[in-house]
């Protein structure tokens, strides 16, 4: 019988708003509490995150798990209460961030530069953190497509979030590398939406009109192992020019301005976290299986995590072209000149890029 998009657990197990209907009722909701202003800030001492699917999200799973967020906050005497909620594709990130909702939100960087861009000169949302360097693969079951050049009419294209994604963004990246700027667009009427657990069940089985993913870690390489048509076809390295923070954290202006002590304490957990996976890969990968309650194989899981590509730290790298490129383009009116038009200055980021 045919995969269902609709009816089957994603591959990693994950439970919360794994299904396209869910999150797409999820981010309908968000975006008319959008409308509504925004909450006034809340007091030192608690913080809601907002976090999405994968290991790109190791980070927060250990921070989560190993309470270092609470941990540091006691450091500077503040009791931290966390509130974590997980959504799916950058445009329910952003508008739970802007309707108030949240406080941290955890995304690509397509979607960091589009509300940063929409936000320039009002809320001024910049990037708070990476996430680390993970490559992101275009992974297809077509043994037709070996380059993005050969996807037809008969092909869709999963994404997180349709034009608004970092894997959207870098596909539009490569289609302008490949046709010139003014066909960035090109491929874009083969993207649809679906969240990561359902696009790599659709690939491993096949036979769904789901024919590529442009995924990340642990979905791509669950879609390499699972089917045996599977291959990549696109290398987020090579689009970027090398190691690339994908994935980061951004928050608005007025949350860090109004929580000194509860921002600190949260950049500070992230730096634990970063050092603790770094050092303890293995120990890295049951936290996420059990913070997740995924199902995956633990072997695959860590050989994700020890991969020489892969770089836990927090500060972003490589990721001004891809703001440029959107600029460029009049994905965003705003041009950012340097990654620190982006970000809050920070310490703990030096050595960004």
């Amino acid at each position: 019988m045919p995969l269902s998009l609709f009816s089957r657990r994603g591959p990693a197990g994950s439970r919360s708003l794994s299904r396209p209907l869910t999150a797409a009722l999820v981010s309908l909701c968000l975006a008319v509490t959008s409308f509504v202003a925004a909450p006034p800030a809340r007091a030192e001492g608690t913080i809601r995150i907002a976090e999405q699917f994968g290991v790109v999200y190791l980070l927060l799973n250990v921070a989560r798990d190993q309470k270092l967020i609470e941990q540091e906050g006691k450091k500077a005497g503040v009791d931290i209460k966390v509130d974590w909620l997980k959504l799916s594709g950058g445009a329910a990130v952003n508008d739970a961030l802007l309707s108030g909702s949240i406080d941290i939100a955890g995304a690509g960087v397509g979607p960091l530069m589009t509300i940063w861009d929409r936000t320039h000169g009002k809320q001024n949302v910049k990037g708070v953190a990476s996430l680390g360097n993970l490559p992101y693969y275009l992974v297809s079951n077509n043994p037709n497509v070996k380059t993005i050049a050969d996807f037809t009419e008969k092909d869709r294209i999963a994404v997180p979030a349709v034009s608004v994604s970092v894997q959207s963004r870098v596909l539009q990246f490569a289609a302008a590398k490949r046709w010139g700027d003014k066909d960035y667009d090109r491929l874009d009427k083969l993207t649809q939406a679906v969240p990561h657990p359902d696009a790599a069940a659709a690939i491993i089985a096949g036979g769904t009109e789901i024919t590529g993913h442009f995924g990340n870690p642990p979905f791509q390489e669950q879609e390499l192992a699972g089917n045996p048509r599977a291959h990549i076809v696109l290398n987020s390295y090579n689009v970027l020019g090398g190691p690339s923070s994908a994935t980061v954290l951004y928050a608005t202006e007025k949350f860090r301005d109004n929580n000194p002590k509860t921002y600190r304490a949260f950049i500070a957990a992230l730096a634990d976290a970063a050092r603790f996976v770094s050092a303890n890969p293995e120990a890295a990968a049951d936290i996420y299986i059990r913070v997740n309650n995924a199902r995956i194989d633990r072997t695959l899981l860590v050989g994700i995590i020890k991969n020489p590509d892969t770089q836990f730290k927090i500060a972003p790298q490589n990721t001004l072209a891809l703001a440029q490129f959107m600029y460029r383009v009049g994905a965003i009116k705003n041009e950012p000149k340097s990654w620190q038009d982006y970000f809050f200055a920070d310490p703990a980021l030096g050595g960004g890029s």
